[in-house]
């Protein structure tokens, strides 16, 4: 089949890019429609050896999905131009958010739209962690691992640490049960080799704001998150928040629901979490870091995809690091609830959104519109 010319490529993902909202599993799910029953670019197979080599490194899936795609059909300059196009609509949308925020977010009508929001943002949440949950937790140790791994960050254990236990933990139980684990030089090595500069990560503390501290952050959060993009909501409240403290839990449940308006990947609340914080080149600088990582890997791995989808020792690694991704979003959507649910009505409210969206699969999008007009009005009414 033909390469695919540059201008399509950027057609297509500047159109997913605007219209794909619903999460990553949504995202994903339009791109195949796109490019394997409409276009014909890809074999379904061959769709999903990108998709399972997508969930074998950090970052956001669907943008990596997207970068994979532009790889595939165009080489080099399709890999940034699919990336780019996919990217730059919720970029924008979240910066001019962004610049209301910080221009009328303190005026009560502001105020009243996230009083409706956030209830439903922790409800799109609870969502995201009970459909990954069902995929996630497939056996009873890694059920186990995960109720470890949510007490050890609740006693505060650093992020990147719980990760990196969790997967090595999962790939050593692995080894050990199927008698594969030959020498202390594979995976089990490289995660020992890894501790010092987990401690040094979590050691680290930095209270003085700059362009570049908030680009190597989320330069680091590009490069080792795994999971959901709602695991970034742990990543950034336990150094925005609690360590350096440029951001409260409500400017941070803010960033996410002024994120979770538009679409394209969530990741692009580091958009707005830039803006507020640096303005314009604080939000280049984020937007820049937490992204930059997904090209990397995606050019990295392309050609190693057939041997990692033939790794079970890598596929076990990958196993527990999801859970621990996922006991990261749960303590802290359950943080973030206590800010968010502050009466009857915002409580009603996320029971109500969370029905429809895990019974009726109701378009989050509409959900956040809606609320944030009931909100409105009940503020009004008060």
């Amino acid at each position: 089949m033909p390469a695919t010319s540059l201008r399509e490529l950027a057609l297509l993902f500047l159109r997913l890019g605007t219209t794909a909202f619903g999460g990553p599993a949504a995202h994903i799910a339009m791109m195949e429609d796109e490019v394997v029953r409409r276009r014909h670019w890809m074999t379904r197979e061959r769709f999903l050896d990108l998709l399972g080599a997508t969930n074998l490194i950090p970052g956001p899936n669907s943008t990596e999905m997207a970068i994979h795609i532009g790889q595939q059909r165009a080489g080099w300059a399709g890999l940034l131009i699919a990336g780019v196009c996919f990217i730059v609509p919720a970029g924008l949308l979240t910066l001019a958010l962004a610049w209301a925020y910080v221009r009328f977010g303190a005026r009560p009508q502001a105020g009243a739209l996230l009083y409706g929001i956030k209830p439903v943002i922790i409800a799109v949440v609870i969502q995201a962690l009970w459909g990954l949950g069902r995929t996630a937790v497939k056996t009873a140790p890694l059920a186990a691992l995960g109720v470890l791994a949510v007490a050890a960050n609740a006693l505060g254990v650093n992020e990147i640490a719980v990760l990196l236990c969790a997967g090595a933990l999962a790939a050593g139980l692995h080894s050990v049960t199927t008698r594969l684990w030959q020498s202390p030089s594979g995976l089990a090595g490289w995660a020992g080799s890894t501790a010092p500069l987990v401690a040094a990560t979590a050691g680290t503390v930095v209270s003085a704001f700059s362009l570049t501290a908030l680009f190597l952050f989320f330069l680091k959060v590009g490069a080792i998150l795994f999971g959901s993009g709602y695991v970034l909501l742990a990543f950034l409240r336990a150094d925005l928040v609690d360590h350096w403290h440029w951001l409260t839990d409500a400017q941070l449940l803010d960033a996410v629901a002024m994120g979770q308006v538009t679409p394209g990947p969530v990741f692009s609340t580091a958009t707005f979490v830039g803006y507020v914080l640096g303005g314009l080149p604080g939000a280049l600088v984020a937007t820049i870091g937490i992204f930059l990582p997904s090209f990397v890997f995606v050019a990295l791995s392309g050609p190693l995809i057939p041997r990692l989808r033939r790794s079970a020792t890598a596929g076990a690694f990958l196993d527990g690091v999801n859970v621990g991704a996922l006991a990261l979003m749960a303590v802290v959507t359950f943080t973030l609830a206590r800010a968010a649910v502050v009466d009857g009505f915002t409580a009603l409210l996320t029971a109500v959104s969370a029905v429809l969206l895990l019974r009726f699969r109701v378009n989050s999008a509409w959900l956040v519109l809606g609320a944030a007009l009931i909100g409105f009005a009940v503020m009004e009414l008060r």
